[in-house]
């Protein structure tokens, strides 16, 4: 005979399964979640309405902090492209992950020690390597021996440049200019201070990439296509 116990139907029906004691854990977690809310906005004066601003913010915080940030442009050195109290969001990831600043950009750097106490947009015209000059015969500038037609993006009626340089770029720098060039304190202006105007890649925040204010000027900022064929530093050879 066998003597092993046999378990009643009661047996079976007070064990329960493992999809039940599983469906039951999540059930406690959820409902202690719940419970954490309600202590916090019971705790919070305004309750459910001041957490969610405080989630919010907290999320604007870190969009801020590490992704997006806005500007406000405050001078015409910019125009006609971006205008006085125009806003722009600038991407601060465009340059983290490897990438670096490419000619064309529109770029927010901060100026402190060698422009100003402040943060600056410009545009990209040289990066590290580059030999930049002022300016052809056409008055157009020259970089890597490729003359550049600035004319689709420079104020009207502004020359590429009224001040004539030829230099050498240092590499991890940059050499920045205004698109109004006759009112645009730009590396031109600052050949001769340290760092000779020209602006460290580490000190770039970001790269404008749109202007979202006013709301009639909302437009994506496109690198321009007059950088395009202008060769890698390395191929014009020997700088006189």
């Amino acid at each position: 005979m066998d003597t092993e116990a046999q378990p009643t139907e009661r047996d079976r029906s007070s064990c329960p399964s493992d999809s039940e004691a599983i469906s039951d854990t999540e059930g406690q977690e959820g409902r202690s979640r719940f419970a954490l809310v309600s202590r916090i906005t019971e705790w919070l004066p305004g309750g459910r309405i001041s957490l969610t601003l405080l989630v919010f913010l907290a999320f604007l915080l870190l969009l801020n902090t590490f992704v997006l940030r806005p500007f406000e442009i405050p001078s015409g050195s910019m125009e006609s492209g971006l205008r006085i109290g125009d806003r722009v969001l600038v991407n601060k990831l465009a340059y983290r992950f490897g990438a670096e600043p490419r000619r064309g950009d529109v770029v927010v750097f901060d100026g402190t020690g060698y422009f100003g106490d402040a943060d600056y947009i410009k545009r990209v015209v040289g990066v590290g390597g580059d030999h930049v000059v002022c300016c052809d015969k056409e008055g157009r500038i020259q970089v890597n021996g490729r003359s550049v037609d600035e004319s689709t993006f420079l104020f009207p009626g502004d020359g590429p440049s009224t001040v004539r340089f030829d230099v050498v770029v240092p590499d991890g720098r940059l050499f920045v200019l205004g698109d109004h060039r006759s009112a645009s304190s730009d590396s031109r202006d600052h050949l001769g201070s340290p760092g000779g105007g020209m602006v460290p890649v580490d000190d770039v925040i970001g790269r404008a990439d749109w202007i979202v204010w006013p709301t009639a000027h909302w437009t994506r900022l496109h690198r321009p296509d007059a950088y395009a064929r202008v060769p890698a530093a390395a191929a014009e050879g020997t700088h006189g």
